[in-house]
């Protein structure tokens, strides 16, 4: 293939020169680092923690705060076809039969989990994730939502979410979803352009995804939300400038814009991206700055990291009320829930435990079909975990940490336990970052470009040599 047609250095170097990312910033700063959906990371669950101990915490939670709203994640493992980019856990087939065992089992699950939970547990957020959960016919997503709601309590003004894939998916099937109650959609847009789609595997057009929004806005979905990602191959500033401009002329509620991360080693399907064909650092940064200052100049918020919202979304408003919250979907309106995770490889968190279910649909299988959870890894919080949890969420959420509330909630002091990530915090002053006052620490609108760099300061487990190396790019 051939290699990209990249812009001229002088244009690169001035994205590259632009005031949200310094030269001197991108010197120090763009490395790898976790994304901060969990902390601890997934990648520190381990093999000690399985079914008993997550049995445990769903018994703890009852015993507990049985009346407290829960979050639901459900994973739809299966794709039609291979998007050479992707890192999700999936099961690519034609063969849509293959999805009757799934809700099978998925069923078995959820009755575990009311064994456990009781009955009508209410639920204030339910989110349907891929993998491609529009490969389920009408049908088979009827079939699911009535198990799920048999056995919880849907809350009226529950956020009901689902990802779409817009190669699956028809106005009609729009429709038929907001009888079954779902009201949030997440289209997986990517790349507008023609070239980009064809080096991906993700072929869709303009007027394709035009067609499904205006359904949307007509069905009455309260919020739709459209996936971006840059540094894919062949993609250049004035191609995803294009990119940029259609989806701003959509106008969807939300946009998470991802950097892509290639790790072939990792994922299978990268290996069919040409590396010649990537972006070097220059493009790349040059692609995040265009799509940064398109989006604020039409009127959108930067909540943080990838995502943007119009500044009349409910996202927007949380940020502006010191109201967000993160979880494994990334920013959230709803409160700090505890999330139960249902399908292969879904990660969720009771009380303080992180699990993940087996990531191997025939291992997810066996567990479930033999009456156990299908819990493979997890992680039980130690006290420096939570206290470190609770100060990375309060820098991502919210860019702000007061030392005293933290004090008071686990009964230590500021300065003592985080010393090493003071003098840090002081680095990171000195260029521009954050605000150091007596008794808090503050992010500066510059810092939220980097709010990832501020919050790796504070986690626990990234001081070994080489252990970000399996994360994105922060920039």
């Amino acid at each position: 293939m051939q290699a990209a047609l990249r812009p001229s250095q002088t244009e690169s170097q001035a994205h590259a020169a632009s005031p949200l990312f310094p030269p001197q910033l991108l010197a120090r700063l763009d490395k790898n680092g976790p994304r901060y959906t969990s902390y601890p990371t997934a990648d520190r669950y381990h093999g000690g923690f399985g079914e008993q101990d997550y049995r445990q915490a769903l018994q703890q939670r009852r015993a507990g705060a049985p009346a407290e709203p829960l979050s639901l994640y459900v994973h739809i493992p299966f794709c039609e076809s291979v998007c050479y980019y992707c890192a999700c856990n999936k099961v690519v087939t034609r063969h849509h039969d293959r999805a009757a065992r799934y809700l099978d089992a998925l069923a078995a699950e959820i009755e575990l989990h009311v064994r456990e939970l009781g009955e009508g547990v209410p639920v204030s957020q339910l989110h349907f994730g891929g993998g491609t959960p529009t490969f389920l016919s009408d049908e088979e997503l009827s079939r699911l939502m009535a198990n799920l709601r048999r056995a919880f309590r849907f809350e009226a003004d529950a956020e009901i979410s689902i990802e779409v894939d817009p190669r699956t998916a028809t106005p009609e099937r729009l429709a038929y979803m907001r009888e079954l109650g779902f009201n949030r959609l997440s289209f997986g847009v990517q790349d507008f352009d023609p070239r980009v789609q064809a080096a991906v595997h993700r072929q869709q057009s303009f007027e394709d995804v035009r067609a499904l929004m205006q359904s949307a806005r007509a069905l009455g979905y309260a919020s739709v939300n459209m996936d971006l990602i840059y540094g894919l191959p062949l993609q250049t500033t004035e191609s995803f400038a294009r990119t940029i401009e259609q989806v701003i002329s959509l106008r969807p509620d939300r946009i998470a814009l991802y950097a892509y991360a290639h790790l072939p080693t990792r994922f299978k399907p990268q290996r069919r991206i040409n590396e010649a064909d990537l972006p070097d650092r220059e493009t790349r940064v040059g692609l995040l700055s265009a799509a940064i200052d398109g989006f604020l100049k039409q009127g959108y918020a930067y909540i943080g990291m990838d995502h943007f919202a119009l500044e009349t979304d409910a996202l927007a408003i949380a940020k502006r009320r010191g109201e967000l919250h993160r979880n494994f979907q990334g920013y959230s309106t709803q409160p700090d829930r505890d999330l139960v995770a249902l399908g292969v490889s879904a990660i969720g968190r009771i009380g303080s435990t992180y699990s993940q279910n087996a990531k191997v649909l025939d291992e997810y299988y066996a567990a479930i079909e033999a009456g156990r959870f299908a819990v493979e890894r997890g992680l039980a919080l130690s006290a420096d975990d939570l206290v470190r949890r609770e100060v990375i969420m309060d820098i991502m959420c919210q860019g702000r940490v007061d030392f005293g509330r933290i004090e008071a909630r686990h009964g230590l002091r500021f300065a003592d336990h985080f010393d090493r990530e003071l003098l840090q915090m002081a680095n990171l002053a000195e260029l521009g970052l954050v605000n150091l006052r007596p008794g808090e620490l503050q992010v500066t609108g510059l810092g939220w470009y980097f709010v990832r760099a501020v919050a790796m300061a504070f986690d626990g487990y990234l001081h070994a040599p080489g252990s970000a190396a399996s994360y994105s790019r922060i920039i």
